[in-house]
């Protein structure tokens, strides 16, 4: 990814997720063109109480609003929120007293979550265009945030940590779900847009991520959950070499993990 800038990365992530919502989604991670389907990290939604069908386009690696710790009434807001469909279930845990935001940076996302809500009647749901590194909300705004399978595509990770510290209100939390490495990838695979879109080479490992999260100010910070992303070997051997992947099998390579903690 060294050949290319902030804004193109975003520009072919935007353009990736837009396809995705045209075409109702089972794509992200499970990026055609890298070879690999969504089936490698994703995880059964239809069970969760407030779960919309029409919102699950297929694209998160956990279900962070599990061990969000959501309760009646809280303000929530949902990182890179696609249709909707982590906000609906948020929706159902706030209930009519509280409020649900979602945040996303590809207009035709914010457009089928609208379009879902409209459907869905609910007045204290939000949906709003934006980028995490900069979010279009106030400080101290909001008493959870979460994201699902969002933040390995953002480019400038320790901003995107900061911002979420910014609109969490003192003694908020955040919980979100998303890729790690527990060890670096090749400078081929790195390089490989169609694995940073599909999630795997915009991640980084997860010492890195924990250390960005400290930095910005966050206490309490746990791994409650990691679930180890298996990905098939003749499509590894696309970016790998065979030294690489013996070396790339031995340290386990890629998780799916839950991150929570704190605002003091």
């Amino acid at each position: 990814m060294e050949s290319k800038n902030a804004e193109e990365i975003k520009g072919i992530v935007r353009e990736q997720y837009g396809v995705i919502a045209e075409s109702q989604g089972r794509s992200c991670c499970g990026n055609k063109k890298a070879g690999f389907s969504y089936r490698e990290v994703q995880e059964e939604y239809s069970q969760l109480p407030g779960y919309q069908v029409e919102a699950d386009l297929g694209v998160g690696c956990g279900l962070p609003t599990q061990l969000a710790q959501i309760h009646h009434g809280d303000w929530v807001l949902d990182l890179g929120c696609g249709a909707g469909n982590d906000v609906f279930i948020a929706r159902h845990l706030v209930g009519d007293q509280g409020r649900v935001i979602g945040v996303d940076m590809t207009f035709q996302m914010i457009e089928k979550a609208n379009a879902n809500n409209k459907k869905f009647g609910y007045s204290n749901v939000e949906f709003i265009l934006g980028e995490i590194e900069s979010l279009p909300l106030p400080s101290t705004y909001v008493d959870i945030v979460i994201s699902n399978c969002v933040l390995n595509l953002v480019p400038n990770k320790k901003q995107a940590f900061k911002e979420i510290f910014r609109v969490l209100k003192l003694g908020g939390h955040f919980c979100v779900s998303d890729i790690v490495l527990e060890q670096d990838l090749p400078l081929n695979a790195r390089s490989e847009m169609a694995l940073y879109a599909g999630c795997i080479s915009g991640a980084i490992q997860r010492s890195l991520y924990l250390s960005y999260l400290q930095e910005a100010g966050f206490v309490g910070i746990q791994v409650p959950k990691k679930r180890k992303v298996t990905i098939p070997q003749e499509i590894l051997l696309k970016y790998f070499n065979t030294q690489e992947l013996e070396a790339w099998n031995q340290n386990n390579g890629v998780y799916s993990i839950t991150v929570i903690g704190a605002k003091p």
